[in-house]
């Protein structure tokens, strides 16, 4: 598959072919991946709200959507990237994509609203991570979890746990939830 297509790999939309412009630090999580944290999540997101922050691609708040998430908010700053985004949600006509055109950390900053998923994907070469992974536990629901890729094993910040973890090629990536105070 050509590097600028990825394909949503279960649920409503399975086999759909979604493309995106060419962009530098722009890495759609591989199939594999997606299947592994598919598999974590559970396979169907009926009643879900999810947010993929940094979306790229948006091969993972597409999967969630095709998986019957109720509500599925992708932020993207790039404008070409946007708008293959807008397209692509267009060509699947849902209503439960929200594409949002903007900095992550400072929309993230500024949301109010909490999601049960949060997809945690930013470019390996900035710092946006450590910036955006003290921010999720203000915007999870009590028992939701964030899935977090990286170029380096995945630190939890304060008040949230590793719960699950996984490397592929040279990418780490792992389940983070609340730590339970009980």
């Amino acid at each position: 598959m050509a590097s600028n297509k990825v394909r949503i790999i279960g649920g409503e939309w399975r086999s759909r072919i979604l493309t995106f412009p060419t962009q530098e630090g722009l890495r759609p999580t591989p199939d594999r991946v997606r299947e592994t944290l598919f598999n974590w999540l559970g396979q169907v997101l009926v009643g879900k709200t999810c947010l993929d922050l940094f979306a790229g691609s948006g091969a993972l708040g597409f999967e969630a959507a095709s998986r019957g998430a109720q509500q599925v908010t992708l932020v993207e700053q790039n404008p070409k990237v946007f708008a293959a985004l807008r397209d692509n949600a267009a060509k699947l006509g849902s209503e439960r994509l929200r594409i949002q055109r903007a900095d992550g950390l400072s929309w993230l900053r500024a949301e109010r609203g909490v999601y049960d998923v949060i997809f945690l994907d930013p470019p390996f070469q900035s710092a946006l991570l450590e910036q955006s992974l003290s921010l999720l536990l203000a915007h999870l629901t009590p028992d939701g979890c964030a899935y977090v890729e990286s170029a380096a094993a995945i630190t939890p910040p304060a008040g949230m746990q590793l719960l699950k973890s996984g490397h592929a090629g040279q990418v780490y990536f792992g389940l983070l939830t609340r730590i339970d105070d009980a």
